[in-house]
């Protein structure tokens, strides 16, 4: 059944109470509400535990999408006790986890930026991310590294804007992505806006991200890779070269 996914309007959110509303047989997990994040775009699903009401803990593996972006199930570690259908949990995200993903989710977003070239893909983790750009130019890892630290000291504010299904349709050039679609279908999509009234940047995400540059930290461009003719891949990771966090 459709869930009430939390995370999409605070990002900050690392627990809540929710009622079961199935088990499939390989222990997936359905709620009614959730504030673990599903992988989507690029960014790995949150892991954590469900609490039961005597104390006990169900860890959780991962969170993933089912048959459509409206279902989220929570699949638990092998040999985890299995919950009741109606039984209330209390969810906790791996808060620790989160927010470093949040954090390199938003460099990512900081990184287009800097590199205003079609992205042509990506993936964000929670020591490195990468960011595929279509681009032949040669670039310095030095002087982006630079750019992006800019944007981070500026302190600019990181913020959510809604926009309808149509909206996108009709502005299809506010995706930067050349192969990875916003997250359509729910009716809405999030515009994931950097800087006062949209002035650094404004793209359609579902991630999670920081509500304000300077959380990101320190951050650093490690390699840029030559992929192909006409693709070069920018790998980020925290603290500064040769000091990774």
């Amino acid at each position: 059944m459709p869930v009430n996914a939390l995370y999409r309007d605070d990002f900050y959110l690392s627990t809540c109470e929710a009622v079961v509303t199935a088990v499939h047989e390989d222990g997936g997990i359905e709620l009614d509400q959730t504030c673990f994040y599903a992988t989507s775009g690029g960014q790995p699903g949150d892991t954590g535990a469900l609490e039961r009401a005597d104390g006990t803990k169900i860890a959780l593996g991962q969170t993933k999408h089912g048959p459509s972006k409206d279902i989220v199930i929570h699949v638990p570690l092998e040999n985890e006790p299995r919950p009741e259908v109606g039984e209330t949990l209390v969810l906790h995200v791996d808060w620790q986890r989160r927010y470093r993903l949040m954090r390199m989710h938003t460099a990512c977003h900081l990184l287009s930026v800097v590199c205003s070239y079609p992205i042509t893909g990506a993936a964000v983790g929670e020591e490195e991310s990468r960011v595929d750009f279509d681009m032949t130019e040669t670039i310095d890892k030095d002087q982006v590294t630079s750019k992006l630290m800019e944007l981070v000291a500026e302190n600019h504010p990181v913020y959510l804007q809604w926009i309808t299904d149509e909206e996108l349709a009709a502005n299809p050039d506010i995706v930067k992505s050349k192969n990875v679609r916003p997250p359509i279908g729910l009716g809405r999509v999030s515009l994931v806006c950097i800087g006062e009234n949209s002035s650094i940047d404004s793209q359609p995400c579902g991630g999670t991200h920081v509500s304000e540059t300077q959380e990101v930290g320190q951050i650093h461009i490690a390699k840029i890779e030559k992929k192909g003719k006409e693709n070069r891949r920018f790998r980020i990771r925290f603290g500064t070269p040769g000091d990774e966090a």
